[in-house]
């Protein structure tokens, strides 16, 4: 019987984790670029807790987390330092550990007018170099190809101050989480993503669906409280065993 109630405590706690992942993307439904992510699990082959170690037995183990990168709604913000990626891709932006990689286009210009994140990170151009306007002339264009550009008000002359970099992983299981929307690909070099569009005043939204991850989460309850009954009955049989034997001894 102890087998049983082993394999009940490792689901149950994936069980939790799952909660926990669903219950973070749900507080991300507003977060921009966020992506849905969901638990994965696997068995773990194991000698059993008990009976002779030739039965087979399977616990439940937490295989990491998935992450859909399928497209978020674009949203039109108005806002010229806003950007969108519609489309495959990342853009790039200079941390302090290294390069970084984020869908995250709701960004600003620092007090040296280069265009960066919220956390002041600059964005990278195509050629890894920051990007830099010109405060003294009229707002700035960023076309569908990326290119950042300023006009002059007198002369008309167009001056091309860089292109944002959108960059594609082939293999998108190779980014890590880092935090405040940000991804790394350790090791892996990413390749530019011809065929991504950039929208300028707008941003991509989160591709959580707040009603399937409100069923997801009931569903996850759900089974947790069915093991829980599975782990109660067991216990009380285990119990009531103890008790007939204690009886007839």
């Amino acid at each position: 019987m102890d087998n049983t109630l082993y394999v009940g405590l490792s689901r149950q706690l994936t069980l939790q984790r799952a909660i926990d992942v669903t219950a973070n993307n749900l507080a991300n439904v507003d977060t921009t670029g966020f992506k849905v992510e969901s638990l994965m699990v696997k068995t773990d082959p194991a000698t059993p807790a008990s009976a002779s170690a030739t039965d087979p037995i399977n616990y439940v183990i937490d295989n990491g987390v998935a992450r859909n990168f399928g497209q978020g709604g674009v949203e039109q913000t108005g806002n010229p330092t806003d950007v969108a990626i519609a489309g495959e891709g990342f853009f790039t932006v200079q941390t302090a550990d290294g390069p970084r990689y984020t869908r995250d286009g709701s960004f600003t210009l620092s007090p040296q007018s280069q265009l960066t994140n919220s956390a002041g990170d600059p964005v990278l151009s195509t050629g890894g170099s920051p990007i830099t306007v010109d405060p003294t002339k009229p707002s700035f264009n960023i076309s569908k190809d990326g290119t950042v550009s300023q006009t002059d008000p007198v002369t008309a002359s167009v001056t091309v101050l860089g292109k944002i970099g959108v960059s594609r992983f082939p293999d998108q299981s190779v980014l890590t989480k880092q935090g405040a929307n940000l991804y790394d690909a350790p090791g892996v070099t990413p390749t530019p993503a011809t065929n991504a569009r950039v929208v300028q005043g707008a941003v991509e939204r989160s591709n959580v669906e707040p009603v399937v991850e409100i069923t997801h989460l009931i569903a996850i309850q759900r089974a947790y409280e069915q093991v829980s009954q599975m782990i109660s009955a067991t216990q009380d049989l285990s119990d009531s065993a103890v008790q007939r034997l204690g009886k007839a001894a």
